[in-house]
Parts: C-alpha cells; sequence; structure tokens
C-alpha cells in the first residue's frame, strides 16, 4: 500500500498541538504564542476540550496525563483519576440488588479527579496565571461555541430520557425544549459562572501564581464546587442503566480527602524506543504487553494493510487483553504482576499461542504462580443495546438509547510540545453530557466511571472504597534512544491501546509519516470482556474500515477471523506529535472532520 495522507505532516520549530477539536488545538497554540510552555498550553486546551467537546468529557471527569519535563528530565505520570466514594463497598450495591454498577447516573459516580490532573500539571510545572489558561473555555462557554454534528446527534438519543427523568440536564441540552443545530452557537453561561466564580475565589486569596491555582483547588474539593456535588448527589435520585432511580454516593468528605498522584510510568523498551504508559489502574500496560509480544515477530516485512501484519497485531492483542481482565487493577489495593507481565521470559511464553494460519476464539490469560485468575463476567456475542460508557466514535451513526439513559460517550485527546522540548500526552473523559444530571449550580455532570468496577469479590478491578476504577484512558509517550521523542493518543474505549499502537507500529516498521501513519485504514479486535455495560465480548471479532483490499478482507476470514466490515474513515481518531531534533512535528486525525494539529 502506498502512503496515503489527507494533509500534511505539520512540521515548525516553535511549538505544535494536536487535539480531538480544532478549538482546543488553537487554545493551546495560543498559550505557547503568548509565552507559556506545553504544561500550560495543555491545560488550556484541556480546560477548551471540556466545553466544546462536552458529549467526550466534561469539567465533572478525569484525566490522565503523561509528561516529559526537560527540567525534570524524564517522563510522569499525573493520575487525574479520582476514587470510589467512601460508601461505596460491594455489599451497598448488592443491598440495592444490583448485579453491575450503573453506567449512567449518580450511583456510579467517583471523585471528579479532571480538575485537580490539571492543576497539579500547572501548579508544579506550568508558568500562567489560572485566570489566563481557563480563559478560552469561560470565553467559549460564556460566548458560544459552534457545535460539531455530533454534538446534537448525542443529545437527539437522551432528549426523551432528558425531559423525563433528568430535568436539570433538559436545562442545559435542550435550550428552548428543542435539539440545538449543528453549527449553531451553544452556550452554557452557568459553568461560565462557575468557573469565573473559582478563579475569582482564587486570585483575591492566593498571594503568588502557586497560591491561587492551590485555593482554586481547595475551592473545587472543599468549597462551593464540592458543597453543591454534596448536596445534589445526597437529595437526587437519578434515573440509570437499571431501569430505577438512585442517589448518588458521592460526598463532599469524598472529595476533600483526595488530590491527584504523581507516579512514575510503565515502560517497556521496543526497537530502540522506550514506550512509556500508565501503571495498571489504566489499561495502558496492555500496549506494552503487545509490543512484548510483536518483538518476536519480523514486522518489517509486511505491510499496514496485510492480512498477516493485522493477524499478527490482533492476534498479540486477545492474549494482552485477556491478561488485562485478570490481573489490571489499582496496585494501592491489589498485587499487580507487572514485572512478571512485561518480562521477555513470559511473552516468549505467550508467543508460543499465537497460530500465524489461525484466528483464536478463546479468552487465554496467561498463569502466573501465586496469582488467580478470577472468572470473567461478561456475556459472549454481540452487544444488544448500546453501552453506557465510551466505545468508538464509528458507531455514533448508530446511537440507541433506552428510558433508562443508556447511549455511547467517548473521550478526548490532546498533545503539546514546546520550543522548550516539553511534552505531554493527555486523554480527558468522563462527565459527558449523557454521563448523568447536570448539578444546576455548576452547569456539568459528574463521571461515572465508577461503572469500571466489578462486583465480584477478589477481581483485581473489584469496587472498593478510595479505589482507582480500571480506566481504559491511556495516553503514550516514547522516547527514542533515550530522548523524548513522540507523544500520542486517541478516544475509544478498549480500543485506544489497539488504534494508538497501530498508528506507532507503521511509524516505526513502516517508516510512514504521522500523519500517514494515522490516515492508513485502521483495525482492532474485539475479542474480550468491554470494559462498559453491559461487558459483552465478541470472541473472535475483528473490525476493519472499508478501505481494506478485499483480499485481505477474505484472507482474514479464511484464517478464521469474524471480521466485520465498517464505513470507510470510521475508526480512530489519533492525534501524534514529536521532536525529531530541531523540527517539531504534529498529527491529527481527519475522521470526523474534527481534529486538528497547527504549529509553526
Amino acid at each position: 500500500m502506498a502512503p496515503f495522507t489527507t494533509r500534511p505532516e505539520i512540521a515548525g520549530t516553535f511549538g505544535v498541538v494536536a487535539s480531538t477539536h480544532w478549538l482546543a488545538s488553537a487554545a493551546g497554540m495560543a498559550v505557547l504564542e503568548r509565552g507559556g510552555n506545553a504544561f500550560d498550553a495543555a491545560v488550556a486546551a484541556g480546560f477548551t476540550l471540556q466545553v466544546v467537546e462536552p458529549h467526550l468529557n466534561g469539567p465533572g471527569g478525569e484525566v490522565p496525563i503523561l509528561f516529559w519535563s526537560e527540567k525534570l528530565g524524564r517522563v510522569q505520570v499525573i493520575c487525574g483519576q479520582g476514587v470510589a466514594p467512601a460508601a461505596a463497598t460491594i455489599g451497598a450495591f448488592r443491598d440495592l440488588d444490583l448485579d453491575r454498577v450503573p453506567g449512567t447516573g449518580l450511583l456510579a459516580a467517583v471523585v471528579p479527579g479532571a480538575f485537580d490532573g490539571w492543576m497539579t500539571l500547572l501548579r508544579d510545572h506550568g508558568t500562567m496565571e489560572l485566570a489566563d489558561v481557563m480563559a478560552f473555555a469561560i470565553g467559549y462557554a460564556e460566548g458560544g461555541f459552534p457545535l460539531v454534528p455530533n454534538i446534537p446527534k448525542a443529545i437527539a438519543a437522551v432528549k426523551v430520557m432528558f425531559e423525563a427523568e433528568w430535568p436539570t440536564s433538559a436545562a442545559v441540552w435542550l435550550p428552548g425544549g428543542a435539539v440545538p443545530a449543528t453549527g449553531s452557537l451553544f452556550r452554557n453561561p452557568q459553568l461560565a459562572a462557575t468557573w469565573r466564580r473559582l478563579v475569582g475565589e482564587a486570585k483575591a486569596v492566593g498571594k503568588t501564581r502557586e497560591d491561587r491555582i492551590e485555593v482554586a483547588r481547595q475551592v473545587f474539593y472543599r468549597g462551593f464546587v464540592a458543597e453543591a456535588i454534596d448536596r445534589f448527589c445526597r437529595g437526587t435520585e437519578a434515573m440509570d442503566t437499571s431501569g430505577r432511580r438512585h442517589r448518588g454516593l458521592l460526598t463532599g468528605d469524598d472529595l476533600a480527602g483526595w488530590r491527584a498522584g504523581v507516579e512514575r510510568p510503565a515502560t517497556l523498551d521496543y526497537h530502540g524506543y522506550t514506550v512509556c504508559k500508565t501503571g495498571p489502574w489504566g489499561q495502558g500496560p496492555v500496549a506494552l504487553q503487545q509490543l512484548a509480544l510483536l518483538a518476536g515477530f519480523e514486522l518489517s516485512g509486511m505491510a499496514p494493510d496485510d492480512p498477516d501484519f493485522v493477524h499478527t497485531v490482533a492476534e498479540c492483542a486477545k492474549l494482552a487483553f485477556a491478561d488485562r481482565e485478570t490481573f489490571y487493577g489499582d496496585p494501592d489495593f491489589v498485587d499487580v504482576p507487572l514485572g512478571h507481565l512485561l518480562s521477555a521470559d513470559y511473552a516468549a511464553e505467550r508467543r508460543r499461542l499465537i497460530d500465524p494460519g489461525t484466528a483464536s476464539h478463546e479468552l487465554r490469560p496467561g498463569p502466573i504462580p501465586g496469582y488467580g485468575a478470577p472468572p470473567p463476567m461478561f456475556s459472549a456475542g454481540r452487544e444488544a443495546a448500546a453501552g453506557a460508557g465510551e466505545p468508538t466514535v464509528a458507531r455514533h451513526d448508530h446511537l440507541e438509547v433506552e428510558a433508562t439513559g443508556a447511549t455511547r460517550g467517548d473521550t478526548c485527546h490532546v498533545d503539546v510540545i514546546d520550543r522548550w522540548g516539553n511534552m505531554v500526552s493527555a486523554t480527558p473523559s468522563g462527565g459527558w453530557l449523557s454521563s448523568s444530571p447536570v448539578i444546576p449550580e455548576l452547569g456539568f455532570a459528574l463521571t461515572t466511571r465508577g461503572q469500571m468496577f466489578w462486583l465480584q469479590e477478589g477481581h483485581p478491578a473489584a469496587l472498593a472504597p478510595g479505589k482507582r476504577p480500571r480506566t481504559t484512558l491511556t495516553p503514550s509517550l516514547a522516547l527514542r534512544d533515550g530522548e523524548p521523542y513522540l507523544a500520542w493518543g486517541t478516544p475509544g474505549g478498549d480500543q485506544q491501546d489497539q488504534w494508538s499502537l497501530n498508528v506507532f507500529l507503521r511509524h516505526v516498521h513502516f517508516g510512514l509519516n504521522l500523519q500517514e501513519a494515522i490516515d492508513a485504514p485502521e483495525f482492532h479486535t474485539t475479542h474480550f470482556p468491554s470494559s462498559f455495560h453491559p461487558r459483552a465480548a465478541e470472541l473472535g471479532r475483528l473490525v476493519l474500515e472499508g478501505r481494506f483490499p478485499k483480499a485481505a478482507v477474505a484472507e482474514l476470514e479464511r484464517r478464521g477471523h469474524a471480521v466485520t466490515v465498517e464505513k470507510d474513515w470510521s475508526l480512530g481518531r489519533v492525534s501524534a506529535a514529536a521532536r525529531d531534533g530541531g523540527v517539531l512535528k504534529a498529527a491529527a486525525n481527519p475522521r470526523q472532520m474534527q481534529g486538528y494539529a497547527v504549529g509553526r
């Protein structure tokens, strides 16, 4: 396949920003132009994404952040993933006659972590004032922003449920009682007022830049924001995917007792690159496991649309994701054998399970002495209804909704590199408009990331108070020959560590530039249990974009893959940024006609 590109790979020397929405990319670039660094720019872009992609994330969501600091000379992870409330026990859900955490509503709400994740990055590594980096988000919430097509689609899918069950959401997202039109200016004045009040209180009390940021954090997690969240969760019964109404378990004390954490990344060396991911509280290490398996294959002799390449990558993914289901969880609560899972010996043992001519239709987690293998709780076969999490954006054309509000959400992504060499990769998500009812005093909804927990004692991802849900959010950074090189990532739930890995492999093995690697036909497998309600697994299922050659599709079917061919340009939303010597490069996904890379 000859390389194909929809647009040029951006190249410059001053700075680059790539994200899933052009307004966020522009906000980040504006900060760089004003003298801010990559950390300032990422925060500005992140808050802008909360406003302009409300169907994909929100102020009440979460964010994992990977970054390279030239000052520190290393990669770090900021865990902006909030934890389960103190009252959220398996017993509490059993008392409600529930066998799973609902995908929507208030019962699945955990501490909203995005705000403190961004504040930690800005306070410790940024240079600009909070008011300046938040000005873009406030401006768009107050003055309006043009709606991309998928926002009205998402609102239309939940219109009836909003009107019947979530009136506070209807008040925000159905102005005048109608679904707003694509391209129309949409405003969220209450959210703008919330941010203006928070920034104002921080400015009035804080004496230094860092003080003002810390005061803002206190206002969110102990002040009027936390108080409004506490009142709403205690006093509101909201319909959720269980088909019943429940109050939330989240309290002001839960918010007051939490802070975003800073950690070392999980890493793996691969063909001269050191790939960095979050710890096993997220699915990030699953990409490292795939690379460890792929290290034993000669991928460079293949091609991006070669059935050998697709088969090999998909079969490695099946093994890595089976281990995710069996072993991954919050390492503050469970012993995750990550060193063993990423070892060369374990990869060699697992690699022997891959048949180059036949697709596996089994879930095969690896045996590790001393570690149990809890039986996966999932339903085999195709999903009967839309889930409540963040599956592929490609299926927005097939939005379904129940009276309970079960619909599809998704995620955002942003990458930034500045002229000093600082680098950020972040994947904000949660708190999307269909996740839970809008808190009227604040203008935003809470994350329902609690749906990721299992209500199964002994499972590494089982629910427990103060525990992080095992998120699918997975930004990526890579060093090349020890030097910071690449920041990249994508929305897409369980597909994130497949689509982003595919882009990396095309770039490393086939010499495609960033834009060519993103534009190449995408694929993924849904062989393993979904992380989201209703936890379906499609054993042997391989999903391809329609641009794959018919001969390749036929060969993959001959090998036993249950192939689904989706529309052209329908899978993946990867963006990426790289530092190649003195040249900064960036690229963004053309699918959905929304993601853009900018730079100079």
